[in-house]
């Protein structure tokens, strides 16, 4: 393996200053956006590029401004307007989150990670983000594009692994000690990940820790363990599932299956991913037998 590089917090540093003139300019990121937008934001960002997001943010916040805003709605209108970001259980989660955060907190997101993290559908990554993102602490935010950028400039791999317990030692031993750049550096590693030291094609020129980075050092050699994995889409469950629900969303009214039938021809796969979207809760059925999206 790769040595250490002698002052990864000298790394740190150089990333938090490369931020201030490369950050992109997102709606979510701006002085006086609360907590609350900031946890929608990360919820819909969860699987999702943010040219999709920021469009939906947006009219979302417009009309739910506040977590009671939203925890006052029907299901239905939350799923209708989640559109097609994908995983909609998210909105759902979404949702119960903003009522939990009215029945427990008073209508205000709390700040605390292990308060934020007894929130229905936050994990740890989404509550540190909050926290950090949301209250200004300056606490180690890790996702995929963050454990890459570590990956390469302290290991020297190409590629990160799963998830591991020395992620945050890592983390920490980058994070530079002045508290409000530390909470800098979280969105700014992440920015870096995102935006230059990306998975297949890095812009190495580009990296503000390319003469510290140790991927790159030692000449950056190609990934050695298994080889990611390629999402498909098309004919999957998924895209099935979305099908259905587009009907339902177009719907103000309960829809009969022949309706349902029309949106994909294979009548196992659509019964299928139909009873998969009624245990999800994402659909329910009335006592006509009809289909609709949940009213409450």
């Amino acid at each position: 393996m790769t040595a250490v590089p002698e002052s990864p917090r000298a790394a740190g540093e150089a990333i938090v200053d490369w931020y201030a003139t490369a950050a992109r300019d997102l709606p979510w990121r701006r002085p006086g956006v609360d907590a609350w937008a900031v946890l929608v934001s990360e919820v819909m960002l969860q699987q999702t590029p943010v040219a999709r997001v920021e469009p939906v943010w947006r009219d979302w916040m417009a009309r739910w401004p506040t977590p009671a805003d939203l925890a006052a709605v029907a299901p239905a209108d939350v799923i209708r307007a989640w559109g097609k970001l994908g995983y909609p259980r998210r909105a759902l989660r979404l949702r119960e989150a903003a009522v939990a955060v009215v029945e427990r907190h008073g209508g205000v997101v709390p700040a605390d990670v292990a308060a934020l993290e007894a929130l229905p559908g936050v994990g740890t990554y989404t509550a540190r983000a909050v926290a950090c993102f949301g209250y200004g602490q300056p606490q180690p935010v890790v996702d995929t594009n963050v454990r890459r950028v570590v990956a390469r400039l302290l290991h020297g791999r190409a590629e990160a692994a799963t998830a591991r317990a020395s992620d945050l030692t890592d983390i920490a031993s980058l994070t530079p000690p002045d508290p409000t750049r530390a909470t800098r550096f979280s969105v700014a590693a992440m920015e870096l990940g995102a935006l230059v030291c990306v998975a297949r094609t890095p812009r190495c020129g580009n990296c503000p820790v390319r003469d510290r980075c140790a991927w790159r050092l030692a000449g950056a050699p190609a990934h050695d363990g298994p080889a990611r994995r390629v999402q498909k889409f098309a004919g999957t469950d998924r895209q099935v599932r979305g099908r259905l629900l587009d009907v339902l969303r177009e719907a103000h009214e309960p829809v009969d299956a022949a309706a349902l039938e029309r949106a994909w021809d294979d009548p196992v796969q659509r019964s299928r991913c139909l009873d998969s979207l009624l245990t999800d809760g994402l659909v329910e059925q009335t006592e006509d037998g009809s289909f609709t999206l949940p009213r409450s």
